[in-house]
């Protein structure tokens, strides 16, 4: 990697900012066409920082090891879905230890019923997972995450809208009382083109990392055949008619949107292409496209894997981008709070 000027990537556009939890082995194809593809328009579009979100996968058991190597795939995988990482910040949420501070200093402008208004907590819970207090306070950890790189615009989508108005709630309600300090971030309405991917197995619910079963995840990392095979094992239904109707056809409507997507053919000739042929036909053409679409995307993938120091470089130039925004934020943040600046060194401190 080419040696990389900060100067040179001072923000002239508004800032925007995401992040992803580094949960499995790998992104699945949800995540890709509902999320990703739309970061990588919007880095044409505005100053970008796009972050692992490590801390926030504290909050599950995990073993260690596996949160290294996941959050390497996940860091290889913004890149290989076409994140320019020398133009974008991308980078890990614990490099960045402003995260952790400002996170306190708003949990302490939180009250309790905001908390436990909050549904993913009772959501999580109520599956058997983890209740503990990271997961808890899990949104104002993510509300300072937002806040502390004065983002303009956050891409959010309807699961995310409670957390973003907490964000937005938390920034007007310090700015009252301390004064001006936080931007109060706007939600960027992802476009219907990032598009919602169903489970293959369950049509009616979102493809997920977690909820989902194997086979009914794309992942990303999958070998070819593997993704091809889960392809024509999607449920459908007993019909032959290929048509889009989500509330009677989920499943062939889901698969339509897999193929418009990736190939750029709009739903309504996908129907006139396949009227007659049944679903075999249709489910053979959607494993030829989404595997075809995704080879370039494993090939870097693996490149990147291949070589981590090259990725931890990319990291480390992405966090220190990060590092400047966010030392900024706080010391705005403490002189507004009352908290003393620290000295340089003891020494200098005393003469």
């Amino acid at each position: 990697m080419g040696r990389m000027s900060l100067s040179a990537l001072a923000p002239q556009r508004p800032r925007i900012l995401s992040g992803m939890q580094p949960t499995s082995d790998s992104l699945h194809l949800g995540n890709y066409l509902g999320a990703l593809v739309n970061w990588v328009g919007l880095q044409e579009e505005f100053d970008a920082f796009y972050f692992v979100a490590d801390l926030h996968s504290l909050t599950v058991p995990t073993d260690p090891a596996d949160i290294t190597r996941r959050t390497r795939v996940t860091a290889a995988q913004f890149i290989a879905g076409g994140v320019d990482p020398t133009t974008s910040a991308v980078f890990c949420q614990s490099h960045v230890p402003e995260h952790a501070e400002l996170g306190w200093i708003l949990a302490c402008q939180t009250a309790m019923g905001e908390m436990n208004r909050m549904t993913q907590f009772k959501d999580k819970t109520a599956k058997g997972h983890n209740a503990n207090v990271g997961l808890f306070t899990y949104p104002v950890l993510m509300a300072g995450d937002i806040i502390m790189y004065d983002a303009a615009y956050v891409p959010v989508g309807e699961d995310q809208r409670q957390h973003l108005e907490i964000t937005r709630d938390l920034a007007e309600r310090f700015n009252q009382r301390f004064g001006e300090t936080f931007v109060v971030p706007e939600p960027y309405i992802l476009k219907e083109s990032g598009a919602k991917i169903m489970d293959l197995q369950d049509p009616t619910a979102k493809m997920s990392k977690s909820e989902s079963s194997d086979k009914g995840v794309i992942w990303l990392r999958d070998d070819p055949a593997v993704t091809a095979k889960k392809i024509r094992s999607a449920v459908t239904d007993t019909e032959a008619e290929v048509r889009y109707d989500p509330e009677t056809k989920p499943g062939v409507s889901n698969l339509l949107v897999i193929h418009s997507v990736l190939s750029g053919t709009r739903v309504e000739e996908l129907e006139r292409r396949f009227s007659g042929q049944g679903y075999g036909a249709l489910k053979g053409e959607v494993a030829e496209v989404v595997t075809e679409a995704l080879a370039p995307f494993k090939a870097r993938m693996d490149q990147l894997l291949g070589d981590p120091a090259e990725l931890d470089r990319y990291l480390a130039f992405g966090a220190e981008r990060a590092g400047e925004v966010a030392r900024e934020t706080m010391r705005r943040t403490r002189c507004a709070v009352g908290l003393l600046t620290a000295a340089r060194s003891a020494a200098s401190a005393l003469g």
